[in-house]
């Protein structure tokens, strides 16, 4: 049997980085995540290559002290939680102390930071390894390169998906961010070209229009509800503006956004029978709590949460939206409805009377009538009613005289 040996922190912040480092994506959502933390109110992003080749992320946040900078590259080394009950009441979006430490270890990355009043620090670290340091005099804030991800882990970098494709992802990471911040003046670049910006005036609708465009925006509906536990806020768009996934339903808990199946059912239910089949709404949904009612420590990823009261929010949030589409007359009352009434047709008599002329008389035998003549309509000036069926019967009917009667006889000797 092999001997037990305990792994280096070098050789662990590799293995921690195959879970948290999982494409370019997850290195954006991690740094954008420490940039929020840090107070930032703007932040700007530059990838290139969808993030293979570089991810530049610069924020205005509150910086880290020169001789703190190294710790944060340690694992577990983190300032957002201290003792184990703070686990309970977690409050900032990132809190495990993996980032960093996880992204030098499979990239080549460039930090450079400084606080308030003091003079900043630049560090470089290559597969998890310090390779350089400089004092700097770099404003308050901080800015981390990434360059080349995954450069030491081919058989990682060859799973990678085309350019796209993990552009679309980043994107995606980057416009969930700007939703749930609307405060906070985000700029995205790839290869240079701006693809995002919000301005960072709190207009959540502002910053639905610059994601999804004027369409979108101008369908989506405002949404807010607050009960004792609870408050629910954001947009949700009219029954007419649907997708074929429920890509377009994001939830955020606390200014982060989570991936919680039965809250996406609790929305579904809200609209019931106003969508089409297999078609979903575009909602974004807001809900502050109490963090002691949120467990945020399942995964590494932090977006599976759970819930220690989740019936009730589930039918808070059911009701809301129900309730708010109903008010927008989306959602039909038992009422019966005022219809007008159809129109009455009334029978009109008409003021003719119908008289048969004097039958043809036949002067002698074999001669053939005329052929049938006309009736004659004479107008009265008084209505008349028509007499009945049986009358107006016996009154059309004419003799007839036998056929053989209109022939001449012949006599045979």
């Amino acid at each position: 049997m092999a001997q037990i040996i305990q792994l280096d922190d070098h050789l662990s912040n590799k293995i921690a980085a195959g879970e948290v480092v999982e494409r370019p994506a997850s290195v954006v959502k991690e740094l954008l995540e420490n940039a929020l933390d840090a107070g930032s109110t703007e932040i700007d992003i530059g990838i290139t290559e969808g993030g293979l080749a570089s991810i530049s992320i610069i924020d205005n946040g509150s910086g880290i002290r020169s001789g703190e900078a190294e710790l944060a590259f340690l694992r577990h080394a983190t300032s957002k939680i201290a003792r184990e009950s703070d686990l309970n009441r977690i409050r900032t979006l990132g809190f495990r102390g993996e980032a960093l430490p996880s992204i030098a270890s499979v990239a080549k990355v460039t930090m450079e930071t400084a606080v308030s009043g003091e003079a900043g620090i630049e560090l470089r670290y290559q597969g998890g390894r310090l390779i350089g340091k400089n004092t700097t005099k770099a404003r308050q804030g901080t800015r981390i390169v990434v360059d080349e991800l995954f450069f030491n882990t081919p058989a990682r970098l060859k799973h990678m998906k085309t350019v796209n494709t993990e552009l679309g992802r980043v994107s995606d990471v980057i416009n969930r961010a700007a939703l749930s911040r609307p405060d906070v003046s985000i700029r995205f670049k790839h290869n240079d070209k701006q693809l995002l910006f919000t301005n960072g005036n709190g207009n959540l609708q502002s910053v639905i229009f610059q994601v999804y465009g004027k369409q979108v925006a101008e369908q989506m509906l405002p949404v807010s509800h607050e009960s004792l536990d609870y408050t629910i806020s954001g947009f949700i768009g009219r029954p007419e503006l649907n997708r074929a996934s429920r890509h377009y339903m994001s939830t955020f808990i606390n200014g982060r956004y989570i991936r919680h199946f039965p809250i996406v059912k609790a929305l579904e239910s809200a609209y019931h029978t106003l969508l089409p089949l297999h078609r979903y709404p575009v909602v974004l949904l807001s809900i502050t709590m109490d963090p002691t009612l949120v467990d945020v420590n399942v995964h590494p990823s932090k977006w599976d949460v759970r819930l220690s009261k989740e019936d009730e929010l589930l039918q808070e949030v059911e009701s809301a939206i129900a309730a708010h589409l109903k008010k927008e007359t989306f959602i039909p009352t038992a009422a019966p409805s005022k219809r007008a009434k159809a129109p009455v047709s009334v029978a009109q008599e008409l003021p003719l009377s119908y008289e048969r002329a004097a039958e043809p008389t036949h002067k002698e035998i074999g001669e053939k009538r005329e052929e049938n003549e006309p009736l004659v309509v004479k107008e009265e000036p008084a209505p008349a009613r028509i007499e009945r069926k049986q009358e107006l019967e016996a009154e059309e009917t004419t003799s007839v005289r036998p056929i053989e009667d209109e022939l001449p006889k012949i006599y045979l000797f």
